[in-house]
C-alpha cells in the first residue's frame, strides 16, 4: 500500500471494504441480507404503484357472500360445481381454472363425483388444482402429492391433443396428465410469495425392492394449464414462457382483477355471456378457508392464492416477467461504491463528502427504480447503500482520529482557530511544507530566571513555568502567532505562519505588550517565593525566513530557520542593554509605526552583524489602533 499514491491507497482501501461487504451478503447465516433485499423489491412495487390488469382473467370467488347466499357448509357439493361449470361454459371461456382441492372421494357419495366428471368432460377446457409436498429421504426428492381422484381425471379431447412445448421439460420425463397442476407456491425466506416456476422436476428415491431410480416426474403449474388451456384457443403469449423461476409482476393488491361472487353465477344475476372469450380462475378468498398469502403489495397476508394465479397468468400472457440484474453486476456496484465512498472522505471536506456520498446513494437508488419500470430488472439494493455507508462512516472515523492526533501535535504550535484549519483545511498539508516566506519573529525571557530559580526548589520552579508559559501562549495563540519552542523560560514565537496575516508585525508587538501586563499579575504572586523582580524583555524583528516542517527522519518540528530569527534572538538580549521591556527592529517598525507609539533607541551591533541595526521600544501608553 505504502508503494501507491494517496488516491490509489483510498481506492483499494475502499475496494477492499467493499469486497467485505459482499463476503458478508454471501454468507449471510441469519439471511439479514436476503431479506433487505426481498423488503427492497416490495419498495420498487411501492413505488411503482398498482397498474390495471390488462389480462382476459375473471376471478370467480368463494367468499362470505356466496356462503352466506347458498347457506351450505364447506365443501360444497361437487355436483354444485358442475352446475355452475356449465353455466359458465355456455358463455365460451377461453379456459377455467378450479383453485379447488378435489384430492378426496366427495363424502355425498360417487354419484357428486361422478357429476362434476361429467361437467369436466362437457367443458373440455378445465385445469384442476393439486397439491404436493416436497420431502427429503435418501438424498433424493420425494413428493406427497395430492392429485385430484381418478374420477376427475378424465383426459378431454383437448387434452389428447400433442400439448405444446414447455419450458424447461427435460427429455424423457414423465408428464402428468395435462388436466391438472400444481398450485403450490414457492415462498421466500420471509414467507412472502414473489416469484413462481412453471415446471417441478422430482425423482422418487431408491429403496429396497425399488431397484434403479424411476424417471424424473414433471410437474407443471396449474398456471401454467390454465395458460396452455386458453393459448389452444388463440390467446398467444406476447413473449416466450420463461425456462426458470421468476418474480411474478403483481398489477396490486388484492380485488385488481375483476371478480363476481360464486353465488351470483348460480342465481343467475351473472350471464353466462360475460365470461365469452376470458380466462376463469375459481378459489377461494374468504378467510375462514385460510388460502391467503402475503405478497409484495398485501405485506398483511390478505392475498387470495387464486389472485396470486391470476397474476403469474397476467406476467406469463403480457410477458413482463421480473429478473434479477446478474450478481456480477451488483457485485461490482458494491466494490465501486465503497472505494468511492472512502476517497470523497478522504479528500473532500466533510460537508461535502457527505453530499457527493448521499448524492451516490440516491442516484443509485433511481437507478435501481428505473431498471425495474423499464426493464424488468431488479438490482440489489442492500450492498451497493451498504458499501457507501460503511466506506463513508470508516473512513470519517479515520478522518476524526487521525485529526485529534493531529490536534493534539499541532497543538503545540498553533492556536486552536489555525489547528482548525490546517486539519480540515484542503491546503493544510501545503501549509506546512517547508517555503521561504516574509515573517515576523518574536523572541522573550524572563530577566535574571536563572538565578531565582536556584533560590526555590525544583517543583516550584516546574510549577511557575507551567502557568508562566501557559499564559504567555495563550497571549501569542490570541494575536494570531504560532509558538516554535519553548527554551527554559524564553518563547519563540512566528507571525504570518502558516496561513497569510497582513498586520503579522502589529501582531507581534500586540502580543510583547500583553506579556508585560500578564506578567505583572504572575509578579504578584511569585515575587515574594522568587526573592526578585519579574522581567521580561522582548525582541521583534520582520523578514524573510524558511519556514515549514524541518528535522530529521526520525523527528520533524514546525519553525523557522535564516538570518531573521538569529537577529530576532539577539534583539531579545539587547533589551537588557537598553532597559526596555521591548525591542524592535527597524524593518518591524516601519511596518507598525502608524499603529504604535514608539520611540528610537538607536543603533546597535549585534552578534553576527557587521552592519549596525536601528532599534525602537514600543510606549505602551494606549494608541494601538489595531
Amino acid at each position: 500500500m505504502k508503494l501507491l499514491g494517496p488516491t490509489a491507497r483510498h481506492l483499494v482501501a475502499g475496494g477492499l471494504l467493499g469486497l467485505v461487504v459482499l463476503l458478508a451478503a454471501w454468507l449471510d447465516p441469519l439471511g439479514y441480507f436476503r431479506i433487505a433485499e426481498l423488503k427492497a423489491l416490495d419498495s420498487q412495487f411501492d413505488l411503482r404503484g398498482p397498474v390495471p390488469a390488462a389480462a382476459p382473467i375473471i376471478i370467480v370467488t368463494i367468499d362470505d357472500d356466496s356462503f352466506d347466499a347458498l347457506d351450505r357448509a364447506w365443501p360444497w357439493a361437487r355436483a354444485e360445481h358442475a352446475r355452475f361449470l356449465d353455466i359458465v361454459s355456455r358463455g365460451k371461456p377461453l379456459a377455467v381454472g378450479f383453485d379447488i382441492l378435489f384430492a378426496e372421494e366427495s363424502a355425498r357419495g360417487p354419484k357428486d363425483d361422478a357429476a362434476l366428471g361429467a361437467a369436466l368432460a362437457r367443458a373440455a377446457n378445465v385445469v384442476l388444482a393439486a397439491a404436493y409436498t416436497p420431502t427429503l429421504e435418501a438424498g433424493f426428492t420425494k413428493l406427497d402429492f395430492n392429485p385430484p381422484i381418478k374420477s376427475l381425471r378424465a383426459p378431454t379431447a383437448d387434452c389428447a391433443a400433442p400439448p405444446p412445448p414447455r419450458p424447461g421439460a427435460r427429455p424423457g420425463a414423465e408428464r402428468l396428465p395435462c388436466g391438472f397442476g400444481f398450485a403450490n407456491f414457492d415462498n421466500d425466506i420471509d414467507a412472502f410469495v414473489r416469484r413462481a416456476a412453471l415446471v417441478r422436476h422430482v425423482r422418487p428415491p431408491r429403496g429396497p425392492g425399488v431397484g434403479e431410480a424411476s424417471p424424473a416426474t414433471e410437474l407443471p403449474a396449474f398456471s401454467l394449464l390454465v395458460l396452455e388451456q386458453a393459448a389452444r384457443r388463440g390467446v398467444v403469449p406476447a413473449a416466450p414462457l420463461p425456462a426458470g423461476d421468476f418474480i411474478v409482476n403483481y398489477r396490486g393488491p388484492a380485488r385488481t382483477f375483476p371478480s363476481v361472487s360464486y353465488h351470483r353465477v348460480l342465481t343467475g344475476e351473472v350471464p353466462p355471456e360475460a365470461f365469452a372469450n376470458q380466462i376463469i380462475l375459481v378459489g377461494a378468498t374468504t378467510p375462514t378457508l385460510h388460502d391467503l398469502f402475503p405478497t409484495p403489495f398485501a405485506p398483511l397476508g390478505d392475498m387470495p392464492g387464486v389472485e396470486i394465479h391470476a397474476n403469474v397468468i397476467e406476467t406469463l400472457l403480457l410477458g413482463v416477467p421480473i429478473y434479477p440484474v446478474r450478481r456480477g453486476v451488483v457485485d461490482a456496484l458494491t466494490v465501486a461504491a465503497g472505494a468511492f465512498a472512502v476517497l470523497v472522505v478522504r479528500t473532500l471536506r466533510p460537508t461535502l463528502a457527505l453530499g457527493a456520498v448521499t448524492g451516490a446513494l440516491v442516484a443509485y437508488l433511481a437507478v435501481t427504480h428505473l431498471v425495474f419500470l423499464y426493464a424488468r430488472a431488479w438490482m440489489g439494493v442492500a450492498t451497493v447503500p451498504l458499501a457507501l455507508a460503511l466506506g463513508y462512516t470508516g473512513a470519517a472515523v479515520r478522518n476524526f482520529v487521525s485529526e485529534q492526533r493531529e490536534k493534539r501535535r499541532l497543538s503545540r504550535f498553533f492556536s486552536p482557530s489555525v489547528v482548525r484549519e490546517i486539519v480540515r483545511g484542503q491546503d493544510g498539508g501545503e501549509a506546512l511544507e517547508s517555503s521561504r516566506r516574509r515573517l515576523t519573529v518574536l523572541f522573550s525571557d524572563i530577566r535574571g530566571f536563572t538565578s531565582m530559580s536556584e533560590r526555590i526548589p525544583p517543583e516550584d520552579v516546574v510549577t511557575f513555568l507551567r502557568e508562566y508559559l501557559t499564559e504567555m501562549t495563550d497571549a501569542v495563540f490570541k494575536h494570531g502567532g504560532t509558538v516554535d519552542k519553548y527554551i527554559g523560560d524564553a518563547i519563540m514565537a512566528l507571525y504570518n505562519v502558516p496561513f497569510e496575516a497582513p498586520d503579522h508585525a502589529a501582531q507581534a508587538v500586540r502580543t510583547a505588550l500583553e506579556f508585560q501586563r500578564r506578567l505583572e499579575g504572575l509578579a504578584r504572586r511569585y515575587e515574594p517565593s522568587l526573592g526578585a523582580p519579574l522581567r521580561c524583555g522582548v525582541g521583534i524583528h520582520t523578514g524573510d525566513a524558511v519556514v515549514g516542517t524541518l528535522g530529521s527522519a526520525q523527528r520533524l518540528e514546525y519553525t523557522a530557520i535564516g538570518d531573521t530569527v538569529n537577529l530576532g534572538s539577539r534583539l531579545e538580549g539587547v533589551t537588557k542593554d537598553f532597559d526596555v521591556p521591548i525591542v524592535l527592529s527597524e524593518a518591524t517598525w516601519t511596518e507598525v509605526r502608524e499603529v504604535f507609539a514608539t520611540r528610537y533607541l538607536g543603533e546597535v551591533t549585534v552578534k553576527g552583524k557587521e552592519v549596525p541595526v536601528r532599534i525602537y521600544t514600543v510606549i505602551d501608553d494606549g494608541l494601538d489602533v489595531g
